[in-house]
């Protein structure tokens, strides 16, 4: 792994452990020598992790739609940054420039980037790993769901075994490079 794309907030939250936890990720990304790919913004938890990268110099792909280029919210000092006209364009080209993927606190964006690249390691489309920083809890609840997803019969649990869970980003990293990838040739249909 080399370019880890990183979904995450375009608000801060109202705690301030959300934007130290960027930092830590920043961090533990900056002394593995990797790269960030992430959504382009200046803004809440995607300026915080974007600017404690640059800071040390390493390398930020940014991705963003021309629409949120026009509303001033496009981080400048990307490594490089490419602007897109739709936001399928900017999930697309941010799942194919990463290596794997971390789903950090975040809103319906996140969450939306989060089970695509879910629903494209289930189906094959990507091999790519895919952690859920649970940081401070803030995925409880979705994990609780998606359990009652399995129980129910709507989500395999090997589907959800794929799903990497930890709140340290060491330990993640540590798993997303350790990854494996566990394929079911046929999903069984109840």
């Amino acid at each position: 792994m080399k370019k880890i794309t990183v979904y995450c907030g375009s608000n801060k939250g109202k705690n301030a452990i959300f934007s130290q936890g960027a930092v830590a990720l920043a961090n533990e990304m900056i002394k593995r020598d990797l790269s960030l790919v992430y959504g382009a913004g200046n803004v809440g938890l995607m300026g915080v992790i974007a600017d404690a990268m640059l800071a040390a110099d390493k390398k930020v792909y940014g991705v963003i739609p021309q629409k949120l280029v026009d509303i001033e919210v496009a981080h400048q000092g990307c490594t490089e940054l490419t602007v897109v006209e739709t936001m399928r364009d900017r999930k697309w080209l941010m799942a194919e420039k990463g290596d794997g993927f971390i789903a950090m606190p975040g809103g319906i964006g996140t969450f939306e980037e989060l089970f695509e690249i879910m629903t494209l390691n289930q189906l094959a489309y990507i091999r790519k790993p895919l952690a859920l920083y649970n940081l401070n809890g803030y995925y409880d609840g979705l994990l609780k769901f998606l359990q009652h997803a399995v129980t129910e019969g709507f989500l395999h649990q090997a589907q959800l075994d794929l799903l990497i869970v930890g709140d340290n980003p060491a330990e993640i990293l540590d798993k997303m490079a350790a990854f494996e990838p566990k394929y079911i040739d046929k999903w069984e249909v109840k």
